[in-house]
């Protein structure tokens, strides 16, 4: 028996909020779409995934999906069954025995749901199976003020993926008229005999802004904060420029340092390393080796976000502070956030970059030099 799973992603998930669709938008830092692709390919019973999307979202969908093994996917419709029936007629010259239609917002799918629709279908007399979850609320009908109560036996909550025999659901989708909510009712309408499976709490549907951070809490393990602090120092020398935090600025002198001497970069790269405790910029970039010499300074920050990650960590914020008379930091600080944002790969933000003078005391003063300090919190593993 061969079994194929259609995804619906064709959808714009207004209710959802952001600037994007909704299947796009990350939890825990994949896209919805991708958890709801994931679960689907981990179940052995599952030879295969078809997505169906809005052509307008391929960018979306591309980086989203990057290294899934998947189908060009299959342009949607105006309407969600017309969606489903194009990825129906996108098998049908290879049809599978069963399939499922899955919502890419119910992105958290436990195995077991899958478990229960395959075994309502080894029984013959069933045309296909449905999660559900019984209402367990007390249930009224009312406006302004409560009236009349509703009887909740025998009601359900339904859920998603929907399996059906694929021949069955190809024909009643085929046969339906316009309006149908879900497969369900298109298979209802059809006359088909639909079983009911156990549906999971944990299969909830992203509908609200606040359903993402239902979905992080659920899925995210116990996370600590941690905070550490960077600081950095280098003279100026002969030169016709400066890079702070990523950026080239033009400036009457340039800054010594066996790299690019980016003291913004530098202290931010040491405080990143001090939340998982990795040591310096020193012990992973001697300045006693010369392949380091002149080196663009986000290379050594990327590696320590690379370091954070590799241990599980997330990084919530970065704060830096450049301490000079001069160059002027404020006409460049959005693009400091900007680069240092890309580097690490986080919102912009999520990163701050300020400046501050020492009142014409010290070295700084001087304008022998200038210094920076930095802050990183970021979550890891409790």
């Amino acid at each position: 028996m061969t079994t194929h799973a259609i995804i619906v992603a064709a959808g714009k998930g207004h209710r959802a909020g952001g600037d994007i669709p909704k299947q796009y938008r990350t939890v825990d830092g994949k896209a919805l779409l991708r958890h709801a692709i994931e679960c689907l390919q981990a179940h052995p019973a599952i030879d295969g995934v078809t997505v169906v999307i809005n052509p307008d979202d391929r960018t979306l969908y591309d980086s989203a999906l990057t290294g899934l093994a998947l189908p060009t996917p299959v342009a949607g419709g105006a309407t969600r069954q017309q969606s489903v029936l194009n990825g129906l007629e996108a098998l049908a010259a290879s049809p599978p025995d069963i399939v499922l239609v899955h919502d890419a917002a119910r992105a958290f799918l436990p195995a077991t749901v899958i478990d229960a629709l395959f075994a309502a279908l080894d029984d013959p007399a069933n045309d296909g199976a449905v999660p559900a979850l019984p209402v367990v609320d007390s249930l009224r009908r009312g406006g302004r003020h409560f009236e009349t109560s509703v009887d909740r036996d025998g009601l359900f909550r339904v859920q998603t993926p929907q399996a059906f025999r694929f021949a069955a659901l190809l024909a009643a989708h085929r046969a339906s008229a316009p309006g149908a909510t879900d497969e369900l009712a298109i298979a209802m309408a059809a006359g088909l005999r639909v079983a009911v499976a156990a549906g999971d709490e944990r299969a909830f549907k992203v509908t609200e802004p606040q359903d993402f951070a239902k979905a992080e809490a659920m899925i995210s393990p116990a996370l600590s904060s941690r905070a550490a602090s960077g600081f950095d120092v280098h003279r100026f020398g002969p030169g016709d420029h400066v890079w702070l935090c990523g950026v080239r600025i033009p400036h009457s002198h340039g800054l010594i340092g066996h790299s690019d001497a980016d003291a913004g970069l530098h202290a931010l790269t040491d405080a990143l390393l001090g939340t998982i405790a990795a040591g310096d910029i020193g012990d992973h970039f001697p300045p006693s080796d010369p392949q380091w010499r002149g080196a663009a300074s986000d290379i050594f920050l990327a590696h320590a976000a690379g370091l954070v990650r590799a241990a599980g960590g997330n990084i919530d914020h970065a704060d830096i502070t450049l301490i000079c008379e001069r160059p002027k930091i404020g006409p460049h600080r959005d693009a400091m956030r900007a680069r240092v944002a890309a580097i690490l790969d986080i919102d912009v933000a999520r990163v701050s970059v300020k400046a501050t003078t020492t009142e014409l005391l010290g070295f700084t003063g001087r304008s022998e030099g200038l210094a920076a300090q930095a802050m990183a919190s970021v979550r890891l593993p409790a």
